[in-house]
This record gives structure tokens, C-alpha cells and sequence, in this order.
């Protein structure tokens, strides 16, 4: 009421700043007393409901002289400067916050005992809301004082934001749109002042807030539409305010979008909350397999009214350093739910670098190592990594919005295709001075335990070749080779290696195709290896038959070689790479072989088979691969072979399965038994092949290896499909078991009923478990354990045997290395006698044996 008699300037000093504070300090008594008493409020007790309903009426009284200051304010016809009236804004925005606290916390504070004051609360809530929109109108208003001092006027303003700020947090789930007007607000006033502000303002605590209620209002829209989605009826009221939160959802990602564009310099410090804020709003939704389950509609709606606001986001974060440092930190340690939405965001990226500068791409694309304790690692590095950790959307597979073609509807696409599509045309577009580091995580990616990412990295590696020009798809083959050729012993990174040349092989031009064959000749037996892991359907028929003649007189050379040796245990390993050679003749260019090549191809496999016994197969890793190279390499002249030779192999095979050979063992015999099927078998050995034959197929087909059980249903389809001898089939079926497990293969039914929801469960737990990376195995260690009789098969050894084996081999291959280096350069004076020093050496070692 005084108010309109007192100069507008001097109200801070003579009224403001002496009976606001007292006013803040009667107010807060008042809450106090009023939340104390709050817990005798009964029916019974007039008294204390009098007491509190007269508190609560002053409050109300109260707030409603405060909104006719701020409105006296309001009308003032001059500029209104916040230095002169900095104490109203405090003390109203304490007042407010403390009245919106009680108000949410009322159901607890009055317990069941609400509705004997839920009027005057009610009526606390009007004023309140009304004061604060009052307070924003003149806040809207005011300026800063140029002349005032700079610390003080900046500090005003920033203490109003960040007051709002706490306000926000508050009435966050109270009400929609006076939450939205708020953060409405404080944006504004952040953006108005921002050339003074800006320094001092808590960028952290704003856009953490904001994210924060970004998050709860997606939440609380994915609850909506999973009610209707379980809601046979569709309810209107539901699906209005599932579009009113929809609408506050975007409403808040706008708000963020438009904060971090004016303030992104300042935002160092809360890129971890944005990058988290991405993936978190991408696990809750589809096709993620922790999201929430609503319909295809809803899903629609949520995509192109809220998601979209996503991708200005990440675009307006390219170019900013620190997003780059958080989004590719070596040390990036994600839960399992956040591995798809983090590559998922690692594609949205790939996608948008074309179209930025050089220097961005170079940012996101190479390493660098930002302090001791911290690591970048490159975009493809980190996408190839992520994409391993997605076992589970790989193997379901989850569904991606494909690329509409012209006159086509959009076709669904798996995370794969997603992943491959998008990083092929990031290679097209990959600027030249970024060669190298894409070369080096596309070998990275291919040298992966992973298999899926190998892969992936393997078709990348193919695009690159028939999209680049044919001299670079050379040399990448030439690189391979070299790398192949260079690996000691075999291991998973040779089998990823020798896949990709294969390949590769197929993309080059024919002149390149004929410098390798120049380069890599077929007649030297050290380049075996390489002809090992190339398919000769690359070749021209020409070259086709000449390399294959070539090739097969090496190595049929090289295997009389070995049955006219001592025959030792190093010299095995050479024909097992030998046997392999000849086996990709066969597969892939046997009708270029004439009939004088393939006989000698069959005589020598027949002598070496006569080498083999059960015991050395069951004992001895290098003869398990001798094993396992032979059986499909006759398969392959099953129609000429020798009958007796068949019935042999079918008892050894039949022998060896029985005592529990290892995996790769007992699928070597598949190849065999199922060529059988093209074989009329005489009958003076019918009695010899077909019960090892039924014996064979019985024990395969009830194995509990999955991956064996498919590939024997359909080598046993196969055989039963081609073989003339019908009355067979029904013995290889040797329990119920086994032949209901044949009908559903054969009508292509599945063994267990599953619902698509009980799939996705079982798929996510076994994400849980198996989502950690391989153990990263070295070349050496693969080496050892890949030629080593399994430590869980019983051995006849002492404990000590295995320790004299290995030390044995590292001598015998040391013996191989001091021979190569005397073929390229002569010995040095000092190496008779130090071989001299160690030949006395295994001669008295020789002597302790005899003892």
C-alpha cells in the first residue's frame, strides 16, 4: 500500500532491502512451524487444523503482497535496472521454491490427512505460480546497469538463473507447461545476457538439469505409450497426453540444441552428460533390446517428433574437441545396454564427416594420446570395437530403417547391413590423407578374435578394392601376402588373413593376377602357403589350368619327398600345407586337372593314408590336421577309389569317433561319409561299410556340439538324398530323438517353440555374459596351443613329457631358422665352433637318456 508513494529508485535501499529479508525469514518460520505441527493434523484436533489452515492463509496472504510489489514494479514506466530492485528477485525465488517444495512433498508431510487443507494448499500453489510468472514478466524486463559494478550486477543475474534452475528440478513433475515456461525462460534470459553472463554462469548444472528432464519426460512418454500399447481399448484421454509430454519432449531437446549452440565453448565440462544423454534415449527405444515395447505407430510418432531434434545435436558437437575426447576414449567402459546405442551414435558421425573440413575428419579419424592417463582412439578403431560388443542385436537381429529407393518401399535392415552400408560410404569418401589410418584399422578390425567384426572389416576391405582403382587393390593383395606368408604358425588371425586374400584375389585385374602368379610362382614350395588360401575360379581358364598343373607337380613332389623321409614331426606341419594346396586344386579347379594329374593326386593320398593309425590321430595335433586334410581330399575321388581304401577309412573313422576326438576331427569326417551318397557299393563290401557307416551318422547326429548337429543334418540330408542304398538311412537314425531331429530339419521347423518376447530375454542375458572381448591371443601362444594334444583327454604321459616336447620343438625350429639364414648369406667365422660347443651338448644329453 506504500508502495505507490515511494521513488521507484530508492525503493531498494529504504523498503526492499529491509523487509524482504525479514519477510524470507517469517515465511521460512512459518513453513517450519507449519511442517512440524503437520503431524498431529487429525479430524479430532480442531485445534491444530485451525493453527495450520491460519499459517497456510497467511502464506497465501503473503505471496499475494508479493505479486503486488513485483506488479508496482512491473508498471513502472521507466527502464527498470536489476541493480535497483536486486532484492525483490532473491527473496521472491526463495519464497517460491520453498512454497513448490511443500507442495510435492505434501502427500508425505500431511501423510492421509491431505484433504482437511488440500483448499488452502491448493490456493499456496495459484499464488505461487502466479507470483513466479509475475516475477519472469518483470525479470523479462530489466536491464544491467553498465555503470554498476561488473561483479555485482553479473552475480544478480546469474543467481535469478540459477535459482529458476533449482525451481525447474522441483516442479519437474508438478505441471507440463509451467515447467516448460520456466526452462522457456531461463534459456531467454541465459541468451539475452549472455556477453556478461556467460563466464559465470553453471553451464554444467544447466544442461545436466536439462538433460536430466529431457530423460524423465522421454521416460514418462515411453510409460504412455506402453499402456496403450498393452490396452486393448484406445483411450483418447491417454493418447492426449501422451502427445502433450511428446510435445515437452521436443520442447526440451529444442532447449538444449539452442543452449549448446550459444554456449558451446563453455560446455568442456558436460559432454560426458550429453554423449550419456544420447545413448540412454537410444536404449529405451527400438529397436534396442532394453527398450521399452510399444507400437510401431507410437514409435513413428516419438521418432519424427522427438528423436529428430537428436541429429542437429550431434552435428553441432562435431567440430567441439572435448565430445570428440568423451565419444572415443579408449577407456569408453559402457554397460551392455548402452553398446548398441554407442554404435549407432559412431555411424550418425561416420555419416556427417564427409560434409565437414578436412581438420574435423582428421580429428575424429586418428588416434592421439591427450595426456598419460588418457587415449583417443580413431573413429573406425572405436566403431569396429563397439560394433563387436553388439553380440546380441547381431545375432536376434534387430531391424534398422533401411534407404528408400526410388518406387520402392523402405526395406528393414539388420545391424549389420546398417553398419556395412554406412562404413563403405564412409570409405568412399574418405579424404587420401587419411589412407593410412584407415588401412590400419581395417587390418586391426581383420585381425579381431571376433569373427563378425573380422567380417565386416573383410567386406569394407572388398568395397575398398573394387571401389578403388586396380593398382591399389594389388597392392593391398600383395601386403596380404606378405603378411600371410610372414605369420608363424597357425592361429585365428592367419585363418582371418588367408579368408581376406581369397577374396581380394577375385578383384584384381587379370595383368596384377599374372605379376603374382610371377611374384608368388606356384612351383616354389615356399610360396604354398599363400596357393592354399586362393581360390582358382579367380583365374581365367587359362591360367586356371596352368597354375593348377603347376601346383600339383609341387606338391605331389613334395609328398613323395615326405614318404621317402625320416618322416618327422616338423616336416609334417610342411605337408599338412601341402595337402591343403591340393585340396583348393580339387575344390576349385578340379575340372582343370586332366586325368594323369588327378591319379597322382589320389596314389599319393592313398600312401600317406596307409601311414595313419588311430593312435597317432588321437595323440597327435599335426596328425589330426594330416587327418583331417586327407578325408575330404579322397572324398573328392570317391568314385575311383580303391573299395578296400574305403572300407579302411570308414573303420578308422568309425573307431576314432568313439573315443571323443576333438571338434574339428569330427567334422572332417562329414565330407567323407556324405560323398558316399554319390557311391555304389559293391556288395562284397557292403558288410564292412555300410554298419561304420550307420555307426557314423548315429554318433554325430546325437552330439551335443549345435554347430556339428547342423552340419551333419545336412551332410546326412545329402547322403540320404543321393545314395542308392535306401535301406541304410533308417540305421543312422538310432533313437527317437535323433529322428524327430531330422523331420523338423527336413521340414525346416524349429526344435523349440519360443515367443519373439522370450527370445529377446534369452538374448540379452547372454549379452550379459558373453559381451567382454575375446582374450587377445598372441601369434606365439596360438602357435603352441594349436598343435598340442588336448589337456582333457586323458594321456599316458608323465608330468613332465609335455615340458620336454615343447622344448624340443623351440630347438627343432631354431635348427629351421639357422638353415634358412645359411641359404641367403654365408656363416659367420664363429658358428662352426658354437654348433660344435652345442652337438657335445646333446651328445652328453644323449648319454643321460642311455643311463
Amino acid at each position: 500500500m506504500f508502495l505507490p508513494h515511494m521513488n521507484y529508485l530508492t525503493l531498494e535501499q529504504s523498503f526492499f532491502s529491509q523487509a524482504l529479508p525479514k519477510t524470507v525469514k517469517l515465511f521460512d518460520d512459518m513453513m517450519y512451524e507449519l511442517t512440524s505441527q503437520a503431524r498431529g493434523l487429525s479430524s479430532q484436533n480442531l485445534e491444530i487444523q485451525t493453527t495450520l489452515k491460519n499459517i497456510l492463509q497467511t502464506m497465501v496472504e503473503l505471496l499475494g503482497a508479493l505479486t503486488g510489489c513485483v506488479q508496482h514494479v512491473c508498471a513502472t514506466q521507466e527502464s527498470i535496472i536489476l541493480e535497483n530492485i536486486h532484492s525483490l528477485p532473491s527473496s521472491v525465488l526463495h519464497i517460491i521454491k520453498s512454497t513448490f517444495v511443500h507442495c510435492k512433498n505434501s502427500e508425505s508431510v500431511y501423510s492421509g490427512r491431505l484433504h482437511l487443507v488440500s483448499d488452502l494448499l491448493q490456493a499456496l500453489f495459484k499464488e505461487a505460480y502466479s507470483l513466479q510468472k509475475q516475477l519472469m514478466e518483470l525479470l523479462d524486463m530489466v536491464c544491467m546497469d553498465p555503470l554498476v559494478d561488473e561483479n555485482d550486477g553479473i552475480l544478480n543475474m546469474v543467481m535469478v538463473i540459477h535459482s529458476l534452475l533449482d525451481i525447474c528440478s522441483v516442479i519437474s513433475s508438478m505441471d507440463h507447461a509451467f515447467h516448460a515456461n520456466t526452462w522457456k525462460f531461463i534459456i531467454k534470459q541465459s541468451l539475452k545476457h549472455q556477453s556478461v553472463i556467460r563466464s559465470q554462469l553453471k553451464h554444467k548444472d544447466i544442461i545436466s538439469s536439462l538433460c536430466e528432464d529431457v530423460l524423465f519426460s522421454f521416460h514418462s512418454c515411453l510409460q504412455l505409450a506402453e499402456q496403450m500399447t498393452q490396452s486393448d481399448a484406445q483411450d483418447n484421454a491417454d493418447y492426449r497426453l501422451f502427445q502433450k509430454t511428446l510435445k515437452l519432449c521436443r520442447f526440451l531437446a529444442n532447449s538444449l540444441l539452442h543452449y549448446t549452440k550459444e554456449f558451446l565453448p563453455f560446455l568442456s565440462d558436460c559432454c560426458c552428460t550429453l554423449h550419456q544423454l544420447y545413448l540412454q534415449i537410444h536404449s529405451k527405444f527400438p529397436p534396442s533390446l532394453y527398450a521399452t515395447r510399444i507400437s510401431k505407430a507410437q514409435q513413428e510418432e516419438i521418432a519424427g517428433t522427438f528423436l529428430v531434434t537428436l541429429d542437429p545435436l550431434i552435428s553441432q558437437l562435431l567440430t567441439f574437441h572435448p565430445f570428440v575426447q568423451v565419444v572415443l576414449d579408449s577407456k569408453l567402459d559402457l554397460p551392455c545396454e548402452l553398446q548398441f546405442p554407442q554404435c549407432l551414435l559412431l555411424v550418425v558421425v561416420m555419416e556427417k564427416l564427409p560434409s565437414q573440413p578436412t581438420d574435423v575428419q582428421t580429428l575424429w579419424c586418428t588416434e592421439n594420446q591427450v595426456s598419460e592417463a588418457t587415449t583417443r582412439v580413431s573413429l573406425l578403431k572405436a566403431l569396429f570395437n563397439s560394433f563387436e560388443q553388439c553380440s546380441g542385436e547381431l545375432s536376434l537381429p534387430v531391424h534398422l530403417h533401411g534407404v528408400k529407393s526410388k518406387g520402392q518401399a523402405e526395406v528393414a535392415v539388420t545391424l549389420y547391413q546398417h553398419v556395412c552400408v554406412h562404413l563403405c560410404s564412409f570409405i568412399a569418401s574418405f579424404d587420401p590423407s587419411l589412407f593410412p589410418e584407415l588401412d590400419a584399422a581395417l587390418l586391426n578390425a581383420v585381425l579381431s578374435a571376433d569373427m563378425i567384426t573380422s567380417l565386416l572389416a573383410m567386406d569394407a576391405w572388398c568395397f575398398l578394392a573394387r571401389y578403388g582403382t586396380a593398382e591399389l587393390c594389388a597392392h593391398h593383395v600383395t601386403i596380404v601376402a606378405h603378411l600371410i606368408k610372414s605369420c608363424p604358425g597357425d592361429c585365428y588371425q592367419l585363418n582371418n588373413l588367408s579368408i581376406l586374400l581369397k577374396r581380394l584375389f577375385f578383384f584384381m585385374a587379370p595383368p596384377h593376377q599374372v605379376e603374382f602368379i610371377q611374384k608368388f610362382s606356384p612351383k616354389e614350395a615356399e610360396n604354398l602357403p599363400l596357393w592354399q588360401c586362393i581360390s582358382f575360379q579367380a583365374l581365367s581358364s587359362e591360367f586356371r589350368k596352368q597354375t593348377a598343373h603347376d601346383i600339383t607337380k609341387v606338391c605331389t613332389a613334395e609328398c613323395r619327398k615326405w614318404l621317402s623321409s625320416s618322416r618327422t614331426l616338423g616336416e609334417l606341419e610342411s605337408l599338412n600345407t601341402v595337402l591343403s594346396v591340393l585340396l583348393a586344386v580339387c575344390n576349385s579347379a578340379g575340372e582343370a586337372l586332366d586325368t594323369g594329374q588327378q591319379t597322382e593326386i589320389m596314389e599319393v593320398g592313398t600312401q600317406l593314408w596307409a601311414f595313419l593309425n588311430i593312435k597317432q590321430v588321437t595323440g597327435q595335433p599335426y596328425v589330426q590336421q594330416t587327418f583331417s586334410l586327407l578325408l575330404p581330399l579322397l572324398g573328392f575321388f570317391i568314385q575311383t577309389l580303391d573299395p578296400q581304401l574305403i572300407s579302411q577309412v570308414m573303420t578308422l573313422q568309425t573307431s576314432l569317433l568313439k573315443l571323443q576326438p576333438p571338434d574339428h576331427v569330427r567334422f572332417s569326417t562329414l565330407d567323407f561319409v556324405s560323398s558316399l551318397g554319390k557311391l555304389f557299393i559293391p556288395q562284397a563290401i557292403q558288410d564292412k561299410i555300410l554298419p561304420n557307416l550307420s555307426c557314423i551318422f548315429a554318433l554325430l547326429l546325437a552330439d551335443k556340439n549345435w554347430l556339428l548337429e547342423q552340419h551333419t543334418l545336412e551332410a546326412f540330408t545329402q547322403f540320404a538324398e543321393g545314395t542308392n542304398h535306401e535301406e541304410i538311412v533308417p540305421q543312422c537314425l538310432s533313437s527317437e530323438e535323433t529322428k524327430n531331429k531330422v523331420v523338423s530339419f527336413l521340414e525346416k521347423t524349429g526344435f523349440v517353440d519360443e515367443t519373439e518376447a522370450a527370445k529377446v530375454e534369452r538374448v540379452k542375458q547372454e549379452k550379459g555374459i558373453f559381451w567382454e572381448h575375446f582374450a587377445k591371443v598372441t601369434v606365439e601362444e596360438a602357435k603352441r596351443s594349436s598343435f598340442q594334444p588336448y589337456a582333457k583327454r586323458a594321456r599316458h604321459e608323465s608330468p613332465l613329457e609335455e615340458e620336454y616336447r615343447s622344448a624340443l620343438q623351440a630347438v627343432a625350429e631354431a635348427l629351421e631358422t639357422t638353415e634358412s639364414l645359411l641359404q641367403k648369406a654365408p656363416a659367420p667365422a664363429w658358428l662352426l665352433m658354437e654348433m660344435e660347443v652345442l652337438q657335445e651338448r646333446i651328445d652328453k644329453l644323449k648319454r643321460c637318456i642311455l643311463k
